[in-house]
């Protein structure tokens, strides 16, 4: 029987590649954590490589400078939570969808937790201000949820969108992720309990006519879970 015996170098090698890619995930949690909760002036190096647990100096072999950690936390806290949100049942139908999805997004749960919660809601305010590096990572995230939103496309179109958004729910795709950042940006602006409830309550009815706009009324999701 023959035996192969990986070369102590392979070894070693594929361990740095490892501790490497840990201590990048690390950084990369941290960071997320703090610009959800403290936007684009909170992942500051300092305070993330502290958070992460790393020395500053860790810091240079993953990024050059905070624009670049800052843009990669931006990705970072999308992936997973874009993955949770835009998952559903399959053969849902668009309006189904559009309904559901404003649901689980303008809730007070997710309103009062912003650590763990959408980062467009965290950084929207201040994208319009940065610089156009930022906008441009900014936009290709977002055109990345609005396909997650519009899901599968139903039919091949004639006129098929540039950057792979069914053409059909573009528009409405759009609308529905407006109504979703900007309900709970303005939800945790308030101090008021009773209006914050009332601006997702609101968005919430919004969504649900523009799902449904021969049928939906107010009264469909006056009641926020």
């Amino acid at each position: 029987m023959l035996f192969h015996v990986t070369p102590w170098k392979e070894v070693v090698m594929a361990t740095r590649v490892e501790r490497k890619q840990a201590s990048l995930l690390r950084i990369l949690d941290a960071a997320a954590a703090r610009l959800r909760t403290e936007g684009l002036m909170g992942a500051a190096i300092g305070l993330v490589m502290r958070d992460a647990k790393l020395t500053h100096g860790a810091f240079y072999s993953h990024f050059a400078n905070k624009e670049e950690l800052t843009a990669a936390a931006f990705r970072h806290a999308l992936a997973n939570n874009r993955t949770r949100w835009t998952t559903g049942p399959s053969g849902e139908h668009w309006p189904q969808r559009l309904t559901r999805l404003a649901k689980r997004y303008l809730t007070p749960a997710h309103r009062d937790d912003p650590a763990n919660g959408c980062a467009f809601a965290a950084v929207a305010s201040e994208a319009a201000r940065s610089p156009a590096e930022f906008r441009r990572v900014f936009e290709a995230e977002m055109i990345q949820s609005l396909r997650a939103i519009c899901g599968p496309t139903a039919a091949p179109s004639a006129n098929p969108d540039p950057n792979g958004v069914d053409p059909t729910r573009h528009d409405e795709a759009i609308a529905l992720l407006a109504l979703c950042v900007g309900g709970v940006t303005l939800a945790r602006a308030v101090e008021d309990g009773e209006t914050s409830a009332r601006v997702l309550a609101a968005c919430q009815a919004a969504a649900a006519r523009l799902a449904n706009p021969e049928g939906a009324t107010d009264s469909a999701t006056r009641a926020v879970d």
